[in-house]
């Protein structure tokens, strides 16, 4: 039987990591630049920590989730999302009583059970961030900050950031009666996902990709426009914020994101490079939800981005990704003798910070070195009898073309002093 990845998978091979890295090194360095430190939570948590902070009625919970009970019959969830493992994680620890204010970011996968796509799979991976202690607009800004500084650096300029406002426990409630009335008015043009969601979910119904949901509630009132003081307020901060610090915005009214614990602030960054499928990332402000998870009343605001659809945008856009490893030295041996020195004098050029590299396959000397030039190594050094015997050898620059003299207990000087 040969064995296939699942469906929805997929190997990340040797060529391909080079890329993974690259933005992974990035990450870090702007999170780094912005004193977010690192979170590394298990990859599967409590079912019910992500049906009460997603929500019971969204399509993660209710479609997507892996889900199943372990040998003990709790039933447990492959994480689809990060802010409600990083939230439990601050609960459970105490973070809150470490630092009045703690921001953090994480990078890993995430699993749903969608139907696979360009840039979807259902293992996916994301980078995001989470700051929690603040109800400061200041905050909602720079976590769209991280992400287009993430875009910058990996030469991604042609981003669109779209932001609204969802409101809070105080207005929205409202706004959900006046929506449901005007949906119900419309219900027979809505797609049957719609319809479902009239009555527990109205917001969505404005999220939806459908055309014909869109044209049907082309004219619906928008939560923007039915905000509380508090709300109001928020968002005409945040808008400034984004003005003073030169950052292009466009309120659009329809963005509500997809998960319940969303208040006030909800954003998102596009690329065209995508098509259709343009979403590179998406946040916003859950002030509710610390508390609803057990632990104190705590304001919190944060993303999380694909990387699948970053490297698919790198690639569209041919942006470099990343320098692959290579060894910088090749021994080449020329019989059996000279093989066990090149062993050993590998391994000390290994340990001493130099990448090397040698024939394991006893090849012959000619084929070693066409091996290390599809390797693309820096130098190359041949070592037989006589080369043991004198204690000297030439090295050879592959780049120039330039031999030079080398000592063997020398080794590690000269190729440093040659390649910097």
């Amino acid at each position: 039987m040969k064995f296939r990845t699942i469906k929805g998978t997929k190997d990340i091979l040797p060529s391909d990591a080079t890329a993974w890295q690259h933005v992974e090194r990035t990450v870090r360095q702007v999170m780094h630049a912005f004193n977010y430190r690192e979170i590394r939570t298990p990859l599967f948590e409590q079912t019910g920590l992500f049906a009460r902070s997603i929500g019971e009625l969204t399509d993660i919970v209710s479609k997507e989730m892996y889900t199943f009970p372990d040998r003990s019959g709790e039933s447990v969830t492959l994480r689809p999302e990060g802010t409600a493992a990083v939230l439990r994680a601050y609960i459970q620890n105490n973070l809150g009583e470490q630092s009045p204010l703690v921001k953090v970011y994480y990078i890993g996968p995430m699993f749903r059970q969608e139907r696979p796509q360009a840039g979807r799979l259902r293992q996916f991976h994301q980078f995001g961030a989470e700051a929690l202690g603040s109800p400061s607009p200041s905050l909602d800004v720079e976590m769209m900050q991280l992400p287009l500084e993430v875009y910058r650096a990996l030469g991604i300029d042609a981003c669109a950031l779209n932001i609204n406002s969802v409101g809070c426990e105080k207005c929205r409630p409202a706004y959900k009666q006046l929506l449901q009335t005007e949906l119900e008015r419309i219900r027979q043009q809505l797609s049957e996902d719609s319809r479902a969601r009239i009555a527990n979910n109205p917001l969505r119904v404005l999220d939806s990709k459908d055309p014909a949901d869109r044209e049907a509630t082309a004219h619906v009132p928008l939560i923007k426009d039915h905000l509380c003081d508090e709300c109001r307020d928020h968002f005409a901060a945040v808008r400034r914020l984004l003005t003073a610090a030169g950052i292009p915005f466009t309120i659009d009214g329809r963005l509500v994101r997809g998960l319940d614990y969303y208040t006030k602030t909800a954003f998102e960054i596009t690329s065209t490079a995508l098509g259709s499928q343009d979403a590179l990332m998406g946040g916003g402000r859950y002030d509710l939800l610390v508390e609803e998870l057990g632990g104190k009343p705590t304001p919190g605001v944060g993303f999380a981005a694909g990387i699948e659809r970053l490297l698919m945008v790198l690639q569209a856009l041919k942006r470099p990704a990343g320098e692959e490893p290579v060894p910088t030295v090749f021994i080449a041996a020329m019989d059996g003798t000279a093989r066990e020195w090149a062993f050993a004098a590998c391994h000390a050029l290994r340990r001493s910070g130099i990448p090397a590299e040698i024939d394991y396959l006893d090849r012959s000397l000619k084929a070693q070195l066409r091996e290390a030039n599809r390797q693309q190594v820096a130098f190359v050094l041949v070592v037989g009898e006589n080369e043991l015997t004198t204690g000297e050898a030439r090295l050879k620059d592959m780049r120039s073309g330039t031999d030079h003299p080398v000592r063997l207990d020398a080794l590690e000087q000269t190729i440093r002093s040659l390649h910097g």
